[in-house]
């Protein structure tokens, strides 16, 4: 497989997580962001869309890091990132969708440069534009971690689910838009228990070949 992906993307930082911890190997291949690498005529080729991740199975190219993440589940169901339940798979989607569809897409790199150019937002404004929608989302999860009983050591049980594939990489992004994490104690214990497992280590955007 081959996983098309810029290092700090969080969607992309996801997709490495899921990949990962399904213990899949994959070629990384770098695709700059902040050169528009993604807005070229040959990226176009492989994703119409024009964002990342993208990813080559060889038989196809899967685009949209949900459809991704939900195929790599269906497709390599050991270790199982859902619960076998019903109703445990519907809250770790639920949280999972907190981050995938109210946090992270007001929030990623083209909203923030429509922000600049159009709005002329500085870095104060979006800074406090995304800690805003941040923190709404994760006062929302935090709620729903506390609700849990029995707690467990990730977000839903002992064993990483694909809430955690999520909120990893949010949290990551919530630190380097300056937002102070002491307010979720929850999510801070979670990210830090997932901190210890080599998976999500690998997965870091720092530990990438194309880190800045």
């Amino acid at each position: 497989m081959k996983l098309y992906n810029f290092w700090r993307s969080g969607t992309s930082h996801r997709t490495r997580i899921a990949l990962n911890l399904k213990g899949l190997s994959y070629d990384y291949v770098a695709v700059h962001l902040g050169k528009e690498a993604h807005l070229s005529e040959s990226f176009r080729a492989i994703n119409p869309q024009q964002l990342v991740p993208a990813l080559d199975t060889k038989q196809q190219v899967l685009i949209q890091s949900p459809a991704i993440i939900e195929w790599l589940e269906e497709t390599y169901p050991s270790p199982a990132l859902l619960p076998a339940d019903a109703d445990g798979r519907a809250k770790v989607r639920a949280l999972a969708a907190i981050v995938g569809c109210d946090v992270h897409p007001i929030n990623n790199r083209r909203i923030l440069e429509y922000l600049r150019k159009v709005f002329g937002a500085d870095e104060t404004a979006i800074n406090a534009w995304s800690a805003h929608w941040i923190s709404a989302g994760f006062d929302a999860y935090e709620a729903l971690l506390a609700s849990h009983n029995p707690r467990g050591r990730f977000s839903f049980g002992d064993t990483p689910t694909i809430a955690d594939v999520y909120l990893v990489p949010q949290v990551e992004s919530a630190r380097r838009f300056k937002v102070d994490m002491a307010r979720w104690p929850l999510i801070t214990a979670v990210d830090k228990a997932c901190s210890e497992l080599d998976a999500f280590r690998r997965a870091a955007p720092a530990a990438q070949p194309d880190a800045a």
